[in-house]
């Protein structure tokens, strides 16, 4: 259970406009009321230490903590809104160096600008909709030019995705002054693959066979992983060349799974590699001291000739 928050807050159309928190936690939950109206809106610079905002209503629910410790700033870790909130205003979450996961509902139709600017460790955006929903999702992508992971935590097959990062730049025609606006990086032509306000999984799964000449290995190795691992509206050729890919890059895909300590991924990565790069990864586990992702892997040899076996020694790699 969340712990509650003191909500510093102002009316707006259609219910309340929250301008800041206060409380103990950095993982904070906005809550779906205040003042008896729905929260449907994160006012400007709700987040951000930047600037502290005028007026407001100050509401603080029983239970709530004494301390009067704004939620902002670095402080902040995680956010979770909620299904109420259909607009974030201009740098929400602006100079929230530690936020990593922001969870939101599909409802989301307005975003202002610099929301995530200099959101240096934002990892994941979380939305509480099916894959197939329509969401907030791509303007929300188009608001972060990092790498960015996105889960889809609601519908009878939950999904993830990975979506690379990019780049744009301005180059200047000298003789006529002119400046021509340049994208680099595979990340952009990922955040086009929507249809109707969903994913468009079918391109999604197309722009794959484009990145290789633009993106790092790393970053396709998420991308293949994160599609095997929740396979929705995946064909047979899609998972072919994604299985292929991670069968030729099996050292950047067992450091991603490693770092995370991911046993699901390293199951579906078992099961594309060859008996020796499995015996090798099983090493890596093991020399990382994950000794479970040594015996998934080393359990993996099974299919090549080995018995299976019920405890194992490095040894015998």
């Amino acid at each position: 259970m969340s712990a509650a928050v003191s909500v510093l807050w102002e009316p707006c159309a259609g219910g309340a406009r929250v301008l800041r928190l206060f409380g103990d936690s950095p993982c904070p939950a906005v809550p779906d009321k205040v003042g008896g109206l729905p929260v449907t809106e994160i006012g400007p610079y709700c987040f951000s230490a930047r600037r502290d905002p005028e007026g407001g209503k100050l509401e603080i629910p029983a239970g709530a903590p004494s301390s009067d410790h704004p939620i902002c700033g670095e402080f902040v870790e995680e956010v979770t809104l909620p299904d109420s909130v259909c607009a974030l205003h201009n740098g929400a979450f602006y100079n929230c160096r530690s936020l990593r996961r922001l969870t939101v509902g599909p409802g989301l139709e307005s975003l202002g600008s610099d929301l995530f600017t200099n959101c240096r460790s934002l990892r994941t955006f979380a939305l509480r909709a099916a894959p197939d929903q329509p969401t907030g999702l791509k303007k929300m992508l188009a608001a972060i030019s990092g790498g960015i992971g996105v889960e889809f935590c609601s519908g009878a097959q939950p999904a993830r995705l990975y979506y690379p990062e990019y780049s744009e730049y301005m180059d200047e025609n000298t003789p006529a002054h002119i400046f021509n606006r340049g994208i680099q990086g595979v990340g952009y032509r990922y955040r086009q693959c929507f249809a109707q306000g969903g994913l468009a999984f079918a391109e999604y799964d197309a722009a794959f066979s484009m990145a290789d000449a633009e993106e790092s290995p790393s970053g396709l190795c998420r991308v293949a992983l994160d599609r095997l691992c929740t396979p929705v509206q995946l064909n047979e050729d899609a998972r072919a060349r994604y299985g292929a890919y991670l069968g030729s890059h099996a050292d950047d895909a067992l450091a991603l799974v490693l770092a995370d300590r991911d046993a699901a991924a390293l199951q579906v990565l078992g099961t594309v590699l060859d008996p020796q790069a499995r015996r090798e990864g099983a090493l890596s586990c093991g020399g990382a001291g994950w000794s479970e992702g040594a015996a998934l892997l080393l359990a993996g040899t099974a299919g090549s000739g080995h018995k299976p076996k019920k405890s194992y020694d490095f040894d015998d790699l």
